[in-house]
């Protein structure tokens, strides 16, 4: 799944010594251009959201600092998910940088395409992204339109496909977000979109930020799970998974 707000400068930023600088910089610019005032809100408040209304996390997704205890979760660096019994999970990786740049997870025909980015200490990005995501779906010649779901705002589109015979189709793919603390999680459901045990995975995600500073919209790194491992333990939530973890290759 390749669309996605995402503009090509974004998230350049020096090498060297200069990166964290850069990407705080770029940060409290965003927060600027809002109207929030230096070292966010006062008193503590909620980040808000585009629109100026808190972000509070009710219900998953996580961060890392609010996360229930308990669970099996697969560790894949920024993101940890919940496993389910015969569910697959794929990860797709940059052939010319080796990076992992998004999980796929696949359930009975469904599958979920997860990807969590930077975002500004306190605004929150997915109405910009809908925007986005909409205009690229109706450039590729496609169409969008948005609704409201279990996780708020979300953008449900129809794009060009080739069917199984080699026609011309379309298939539809709903996209769902969540704004964080200083993160954004994205999930692309298609097959099923409205499949409720991928639903359920969404939810359960934990969304680990960390410390660094990155430049908004910038994609948090992934990690390939049980890498390094000589054999997994019983308890090890990899082997629930219906097939072992597999890479694809993208360009």
């Amino acid at each position: 799944m390749s669309l996605f707000g995402k503009k090509k400068d974004r998230g350049v930023v020096p090498d060297g010594a200069g990166v964290a600088e850069a990407a705080e910089a770029a940060e409290a610019a965003a927060e600027a251009a809002a109207g929030v005032p230096a070292g966010g809100p006062a008193g503590g408040a909620e980040p808000a959201a585009a629109d100026g209304t808190a972000v509070v996390a009710t219900a998953g997704p996580y961060d890392e600092a609010e996360a229930p205890a308990g669970g099996r979760l697969i560790d894949l660096g920024s993101i940890r998910v919940p496993v389910r019994q015969g569910m697959a999970l794929r990860m797709e990786v940059d052939r010319a940088s080796g990076r992992a740049i998004s999980v796929t997870l696949v359930h009975e025909g469904a599958t979920l395409q997860v990807q969590a980015f930077a975002a500004p200490r306190t605004l929150g990005v997915w109405d910009d992204i809908r925007s986005d995501l909409a205009k690229q779906a109706e450039k590729a010649g496609g169409s969008a339109r948005e609704a409201q779901g279990r996780f708020g705002a979300e953008l449900l589109a129809e794009l060009p496909a080739q069917t199984a015979d080699g026609r011309q189709g379309k298939r539809k793919v709903r996209f769902i977000g969540v704004d964080g603390p200083r993160w954004f999680l994205r999930g692309a459901i298609g097959g099923k979109p409205d499949d409720p045990v991928l639903e359920d995975v969404f939810a359960g995600i934990v969304v680990v930020r960390g410390s660094d500073a990155y430049p908004p919209r910038e994609l948090l790194p992934l990690k390939v799970p049980g890498a390094g491992k000589a054999q997994a333990p019983q308890d090890d939530p990899l082997a629930l998974l219906k097939r072992g973890p597999e890479i694809t290759e993208v360009r």
